[in-house]
Formats: C-alpha cells, structure tokens, sequence
C-alpha cells in the first residue's frame, strides 16, 4: 500500500531570504524584470527540488509568489482597477503598483495600493481585489500553467494549487463607486476558470487543488452552497482534470454536509485545527472521494506528535478504500519558517529537537505516509520523534513542577468573585478617583 504524501504549498522566499531580496533589488532598479523572473524560476526549481528529496510524492505548482497569491488569482482573472489601467499590465508595474502603490513624478503617476487585510486568523496579510460593476473577467496571466509546465519539465509530479472562484469573490470587495456585491458576479467569472482550468488539463494535469478557505467559515448556507454548486458543476464538465477541494485554518462545521455533495473528486480536511470534524467526515464524505489528511501543522513551529498523527492517519485508513487517502500539511507551509538548518550552533540541541520549519515538516509529511505503509521503515524515525515530543512535554523550560503544584492546589473559590460586580465597581471608581 501506498499513501501519496504532498503539502498545500511551500514557503516562497528561499531558506536566505531569497525572493525578498531580489524582488527589493528589481524594485530598486538593479536587477532587470528578466533577472527577476529567471531567478524566481530557479527558487521554485531548489523548493521542488527539496520536497522531492524529504519524500514527497507529489509537489504543489503554483503556490509561488513575487508579493501575494490572492493578488496573483485577482491579477490572473483580470481584477485590475482602473487607476492601474495606465500602467503596463503585461509586465510587473500594474501588479506591483496594486502591491505597494506608485509614486513616480517624472511621469505623472501617483496610485495608492489596494487595501491590505488579515488572511484569516493567520499574521500573513493579503490584498483585497476590488471588484467593479460589471466587472469584466478575463483570462489575463498564466501564471499558474506556466509554473505547473516548470514542475513537469524538471519530472515532478505536481498538483496545481488555484485559490477557487467562491473564496476570491467573498474575500473581495466592491470598488470604490459601485454597488454590486463580488459574489453576485460569480456567473462572470466562472468562464474564465473554465479557460483557465482547461489550459491545465491541456497542460497534462490531473489533480488540481482549488483553495475554497471560506468554507472554514461561517457560512450563509443558501447563498454558498448554490455559489458552489454554480461555479463547480462547471467545472465538472473539463474532461480530464480531477479536484481537491481544499480548506483549512478550521473545520468546515455545519458546510461539511453540502461540500460533499459537491461535484469534486477529494476533499481536504486541517485535521490540526479541525480534528472534531474527522468522525462526521467518514461518515459523510462519499467513499468515492479521496480524503487529503491534513495532519501536519503548517502554521506553527514545533514537531508534530507522529505516534498520534499516525493513529489518526491509520483510523482513515481503515475506513476507506486502499488509494484513497492522501498525507497533507494542515494549510500551506507558507506560514512556517524555511529550514531548521542555520539554526544549528544557533540553539542547544534540545530546543533543536522540538522545533520543525517547512522543511522539516515536508519530511514529517513523507514519514508519516510511509509509517503508514509500513512503519518498520522508519522505526528509527518514529522513535526519534516520540524523544523529541516527550522532552518538550517534560522540560522544565516548558513545564514547571512548582507552579504545576500551585494550580493543583486551587480550589474552586479561587475563580469565583467575591464581591458582586456592582461592589467592585463602586471601589474600582472611589479607587481611581472615576470618572475623570
């Protein structure tokens, strides 16, 4: 038995900062728009490269980026507000004005960047696309097919990652001047991913990831699953091409019902922050659907407890077909440092021993699949890990004996007030000399 193993994205910037560097330095004028783009070709050929070579069997292609990857999906469909028009649009200028604004006064151009937002509970922040009245849609970059032939040129088997058309329009918002909500322009939009989707299936695709994280919310159930159920059963029709419907940073909840009824063929379940979903999920998830396990934490920077992730893998396991599983990060890996590696002679050993990056957590991704298969191969591994996880659990730099004592020894009085609130805020004031 074999368990395809494969995370939702890797980190963009490069284990020195890479990406940041030469994007700052073409920003500045000494280095062309070429040396940009053949030096971000050669970051996303070593982060192939690397994933490959820790033991995944399958890598994202598309998950790239010079600034951000909703900028990069708006970009890609032709959300580009007017006052960028007068920019080159085919290069970088309009795309990086949309980033971080422009202000160039030898050519008479001073325009503000689009709105900068929280993505989710998460410290990565996104730009909001602005979405206008009559929003013309078109296929306007290919980016994501042009990276998916990168992967496969170089022989990697790769999954194209596409932030879905339902999350993009509902973390829109309408432009300055309309009255239109984005989604309500779902029905537009949704050609220009079936072109989209269609050039990858020419491409040579199977699998393709579509990012819906809205499904992680709270949700108006009428509206989004008929949004859904529009956009998806669209794309159903692209003979060929495969979907993973992927969402993370919480459980999908009460949207879990519909989304497996939607016309996909795997769905992605962040089984780290979304654990209490698992039960309802094998039972409502079609057996004829994969189910992608997101059991390695991609946002946080400590080793994953193997032993425990692997007994939830083997549970799913268990109740499906052989083939029908898959080994995932929980989100992105975007969120987590590079490498553990400058951090050697940096930090002792046994801090070294509980911390995973994205590189490691790649590795946790592949190890789990293969323990899976047949843990015998990495009983080495395995062992090493529960050490690690157990001398975290029990350090004294974590876990402190006498204040454990402390909060054993407090009884229930200890968090009830003693005085009602109406007597405390009477002394509160007197205390304060309040109000002011």
């Amino acid at each position: 038995m074999s368990i395809k193993s494969t995370v939702l994205g890797f980190p963009r910037m490069g284990s020195d900062r890479q990406l940041k560097k030469l994007v700052e330095k073409f920003w500045a004028g000494k280095a062309t728009e070429q040396e940009l783009v053949e030096g971000s070709k050669q970051l996303r050929a070593d982060h192939w490269a690397l994933q490959k070579q820790h033991g995944l069997t399958e890598v994202p292609a598309g998950d790239f980026s010079y600034y951000d990857h909703v900028l990069d999906a708006a970009f890609a469909v032709g959300i580009i507000p007017e006052r960028y028009q007068q920019l080159d649009t085919a290069g970088t200028q309009a795309y990086f004005a949309m980033a971080r604004g422009l202000q160039n006064k030898s050519i008479g151009i001073d325009v503000p960047s689009l709105e900068m937002k929280k993505w989710f509970d998460t410290n990565y922040h996104f730009m909001v696309p602005e979405v206008a009245d009559n929003q013309k849609f078109v296929l306007h970059s290919t980016k994501v097919v042009d990276e998916f032939k990168e992967a496969r040129a170089l022989g990697y088997t790769a999954r194209p990652v596409v932030l879905g058309p339902v999350s993009l329009l509902a973390l829109s918002k309408t432009a300055k001047g309309s009255s239109t909500k984005p989604l309500e322009q779902l029905a537009s939009l949704v050609p220009v991913y079936v072109e989209l989707l269609g050039q990858l299936a020419a491409a040579g695709a199977e699998w393709v990831q579509m990012d819906e994280p809205v499904l992680a919310l709270d949700l108006d159930a009428a509206v989004y699953k008929a949004a859904f159920e529009q956009a998806y059963s669209e794309f159903a029709k692209i003979d060929g091409l495969k979907y993973l419907l992927t969402s993370y940073f919480n459980r999908l909840g009460e949207n879990l019902a519909w989304a497996a009824t939607l016309p996909v063929h795997g769905i992605h379940l962040d089984l780290v922050r979304g654990s209490d979903d698992l039960d309802t999920a094998l039972a409502t998830i079609p057996e004829d659907k994969i189910i992608s396990a997101g059991l390695i934490n991609g946002r946080n920077i400590w080793k994953a407890n193997l032993g425990q992730q692997l007994a939830v893998l083997n549970k799913i396991i268990s109740a499906r077909a052989p083939g029908r599983v898959w080994v995932s990060s929980s989100c992105s890996l975007l969120h987590s440092p590079h490498s553990l590696q400058p951090e050697v002679g940096h930090l002792d050993e046994e801090t070294l021993g509980w911390l995973s990056f994205a590189e490691e957590k790649v590795e946790e991704v592949a190890t789990l699949a293969a323990a899976a298969a047949d843990p015998t191969t990495v009983q080495a591994k395995l062992q090493v890990n529960a050490a690690n996880v157990a001398s975290r659990k029990s350090s004294e730099r974590i876990t402190r004996p006498a204040v454990q004592q402390r909060l054993a020894a407090l009884d229930r009085s200890f968090y009830t007030r003693k005085a009602p609130f109406t007597e405390r805020q009477t002394l509160q004031r007197a205390a304060l000399k309040l109000p002011l």
